[in-house]
């Protein structure tokens, strides 16, 4: 197995992994992401995602997404981790510590000290991994999103 940091030919394989881990999460009908956008996300202009893709020989196994986030209360530089995926059959192979471990790596190579992330409340194995590995779960807070529309309006003058 090998990870390494994706380059622009990778993309077609994270967007195929992408498709497996919604349908993993019962998110199929929400996945909208297209090699252009993703393409724009990671080379483009103004690129700020950053990802990596593991491989068995020549098949894609398992990818992540992380980008630079901002802790302002505690004034710290972090790696937001947006997804990591592995297929099932190499998930309890050390593959996920190895991707969290190179996240970690990169983002302390650019000033973060911490990681953060979500998980599906029902995702019990996700929530033991991480825990396993130090993470911490704060039950205080909720996830809120302006989505399209709502974002549209919001930077737009109001009439």
């Amino acid at each position: 197995m090998k990870i390494k940091k994706a380059e622009i030919e990778d993309i077609p394989q994270i967007i195929e992994l992408m498709r497996e881990f919604a349908e993993f999460e019962n998110l199929a009908h929400s996945l909208e992401v297209t090699e252009e956008s993703l393409n724009e996300a990671m080379f483009g202009e103004n690129a700020f995602v950053e990802s990596l893709i593991a491989f068995d020989d020549e098949t894609p196994i398992a990818f992540a997404i992380f980008f630079p986030y901002f802790s302002s209360f505690r004034g710290q530089k972090s790696v937001y981790l947006e997804d990591i995926y592995i297929t099932e059959k190499y998930r309890k192979a050390g593959l996920g510590e190895k991707m969290l471990r190179e996240i970690a790596r990169i983002g302390k190579e650019k000033g973060a000290v911490r990681m953060d992330f979500q998980v599906l409340d029902w995702n019990t194995p996700a929530i033991n991994f991480y825990k396993k590995h130090g993470a911490l779960i704060d039950e205080s807070e909720r996830h809120l999103k302006f989505t399209v529309e709502a974002f549209k309006l919001l930077s737009e003058p109001p009439a």
